[in-house]
């Protein structure tokens, strides 16, 4: 089906006339004597063939056209895409305070650091969300938002991949983490609200209280589930490290998840967050309402192709008809 995707476009079509008529003439100062009959002798002595006003106007009427066609962005819609959308939106929360740095978990057989864990965890997570939107913010000594909601989850797992230990700080900041999620979940469905919070320590930097933040994450409706990364005892070869989650602030996080009727995780290790992703699909999505979508092939490129040709073609007969005439 053929379709213009701004027809507006085409107001713009009388502009090269209303400008013509509207603005003065152009002076052109000269010192040269002019001769007002002098196209007529050249015509007369068989130098230059006769060219009326039409013919002389026509290619540059005829380019006017097809710019104006080309910027009205003609395109070809194919058939209706399925579309599969549960409407469900979440915010992912993961704390890369220095902390995470710590290698104090078995994944696999291999002892790797619980950045390297919750990648995993993260990663595998987005694969199970296919039809939802989901968002990404990433904490440390302050939190931002990496990634805005969105169903484009493997752009938002090459940017959890991109991301390391101490990029928002070597701190954690819990509450600000949770606060930011409530200001981008407010405005979504509140049977679809989700926070998954992802730490393996305690509030120990920025400006909002995480049990304020979860009572007010309560009143909108959003529900947290929090994750606690890290081991419950020192691996081999850790003697130094007796207590590898000392900074683990479990309390508190089961308080947040409660507060809000969410749960709260344990993840020693990666098989921990299967729990969380049977807990998530039990959720009651709010189905949003969304048209259906096409496959849209461009067009605008045929005409603004043959506007370019008709230029060079008007340009070279002009460039052809001076030396001619010389």
């Amino acid at each position: 089906m053929f379709e213009l995707h701004w027809p507006a476009a085409f107001l713009l079509l009388p502009m090269p006339w209303l400008l013509n008529w509207l603005l003065p003439p152009a002076r052109v100062p000269s010192t040269a004597l002019q001769v007002g009959f002098l196209d007529r002798l050249e015509q007369l002595q068989g130098s230059v063939p006769p060219v009326t006003p039409t013919r002389r106007r026509w290619p540059f009427v005829v380019i006017w056209l097809l710019l104006i066609i080309a910027a009205s962005r003609p395109q070809w819609l194919g058939d209706p895409l399925p579309i599969s959308i549960s409407g469900r939106d979440m915010m992912l929360a993961v704390d890369l305070s220095g902390s995470m740095e710590y290698d104090d978990i078995l994944l696999e057989g291999e002892q790797v650091t619980r950045m390297t864990v919750v990648k995993e965890l993260v990663s595998n997570f987005i694969a199970e969300r296919q039809g939802d939107r989901l968002g990404l913010i990433l904490f440390g000594s302050s939190a931002y938002v990496q990634a805005p909601l969105t169903h484009d989850l493997q752009s938002l797992n090459q940017w959890m991949e991109e991301a390391f230990v101490g990029l928002a700080g070597r701190e954690t900041a819990i509450g600000d983490a949770i606060g930011l999620a409530i200001k981008r979940l407010a405005a979504e469905p509140a049977q679809s609200r989700v926070l998954v919070l992802i730490t393996d320590g305690a509030n120990t930097a920025g400006q909002v209280n995480p049990l304020r933040a979860a009572r007010y994450a309560a009143s909108e409706g959003i529900r947290i589930f929090t994750i606690g990364v890290g081991a419950d005892s020192a691996q081999p070869g850790q003697a130094g490290l007796r207590d590898p989650s000392i900074e683990l602030d479990e309390g508190t996080l089961v308080d947040v998840a409660l507060t809000t009727g969410g749960e709260y995780f344990r993840a020693r290790q990666g098989a921990d967050i299967e729990a969380i992703y049977r807990r998530i699909d039990l959720l009651e999505p709010a189905l949003r309402d969304s048209g259906p979508r096409r496959h849209a092939r461009p067009l605008y490129p045929w005409p603004l192709g043959l506007a370019m040709v008709l230029t060079l073609v008007a340009a070279g007969i002009a460039i052809y008809r001076r030396r001619h005439a010389r």
